[in-house]
Parts: C-alpha cells; structure tokens; sequence
C-alpha cells in the first residue's frame, strides 16, 4: 500500500537518512523506534514533503508522491500529526477540526470523528490551548483524520502525554485503524506503547532501519537495547 524504496534525506551535506527501504500493508500499524538524533522526525517530515529527499521514491498505492509538495501528498491520501501535535492554540476544537476538511472540500464534520473521539464533542467550542496534553492529541489526529487519509503518520505522539492516558491512545489508534481502514506509521521511543500498538516494528539506528520484526515474534529485549542511551 505505502513503499519507500531507496531513499535518502540530507541537511545539506550531511546525510541523515541513509537507502531506507520498507513498506507498510493495508490496516497495517507499523513503528518506527529509535533513540533522539537517529533520524525519525527527519524521516516522517520528509514523508509528508516538509523535508526534500535527496534520492530515492516513496508511493501511495500507485501514485508516486516523491515529486509533491506537503498538501498534494495530504490531498493523495496522506495525514500527519507532527512532534508537539502543533494545533491552533486560539481557535477552538471544532474550528480546528474543520481545517482538516480544506482538501476534501467538505464543510461538516465527519461523525464518526465526534464518536471516536467524544471528549473532543463534549469540548467543541473551547480553545485548543485549553486543552490537556491528551486532548491536544486526539484533536491534532481527529485534525488529520479529517482529509480521510489511506496513510496516517504520527510522529512521537506520547511526547508530554500522562503515562495513564498512553493505554487509551494505543486503543484509539487500533480502534481507527479498524473502524476506518487506513494503515498508520508511529514514530516512538516507547517501547512498551509501540508494543501495544503496532504489527510490525522497524528500528532506526542513524538514519538507516537495523531490526525489523512482527509483532508476533519481536524480541523486546534486543529493541530495547538500541533505546537505551
């Protein structure tokens, strides 16, 4: 469904993504786990067309995105929730949402969005800024979930968020990735919430993916050894 093939991403002169190669299946959660400064962040902003690749392809079914800019790859299928979940402090929930709509040229929220996400309905008309950490999350992926994406990227999406809400977000995201039919690339430092989530778990190492293993037969040791600082 989504394939990276030989791909490079540089600063400059410093390369710091290095001949990546990996696909994602159809209603497939992939996690991409790593240490700060490996390259994950880097990884998924070029995904979404903020960062030039230096070389290499990325496509989304048949459609070769390498050559879009960031709103034709949201409009090819595409959504991103970056690092910091970056909502619109100042506009409320239900105006941040709606932002989301632009590329599908819809105006009325989606109502599944308001019953997978209820807290977000309950508190439409706050200010983004009002809400908690947690809350911020689900607003900034029902955000994205709005241009009805095949791919959803998530980039660190337990940076600042309770340890008792993390359970919460793994359920949501397979509970979307069921309800809605789309696949999903994680990037984590968590161990433990990539394990609850994911199919499949990549492990990049200075830019480059060093372990590759199924949910079903991961060695969460081995993993954790390339977390440790």
């Amino acid at each position: 469904m989504f394939s990276v093939s030989d791909y490079h991403v540089a600063y400059g002169q410093s390369d710091v993504i290095h001949n990546m190669n990996f696909d994602v299946k159809k209603n497939e959660i992939v996690a991409i786990l790593g240490r700060n400064g490996m390259g994950k962040t880097t990884l998924m902003r070029s995904l979404i067309g903020m960062i030039p690749s230096k070389h290499g392809s990325i496509t989304l079914g048949n459609q070769d995105l390498s050559a879009m800019k960031s709103y034709q790859r949201v409009k090819a299928g595409v959504a991103f929730v970056p690092q910091g979940r970056m909502i619109f402090s100042n506009m409320t929930v239900k105006e941040n949402i709606e932002t989301g709509l632009t590329t599908v040229k819809e105006k009325t929220i989606p109502a599944n969005l308001y019953q997978l996400f209820p807290v977000l309905e309950e508190m439409k008309s706050r200010r983004g800024g009002n809400l908690s950490g947690g809350q911020q999350q689900q607003l900034a992926i029902a955000r994205a979930l709005a241009s009805k994406p095949d791919l959803l990227l998530l980039d660190e999406p337990t940076e600042g968020i309770q340890p008792s809400i993390i359970h919460d977000m793994a359920r949501t995201l397979k509970h979307i990735r069921d309800e809605i039919g789309l696949s999903i690339i994680v990037s984590e430092q968590v161990l433990s919430f990539a394990l609850d989530i994911a199919d499949r778990i990549l492990v990049i190492e200075k830019g480059e993916i060093v372990r590759e293993e199924s949910r079903d037969n991961v060695d969460a040791q081995k993993i954790a050894a390339y977390l440790s600082v």
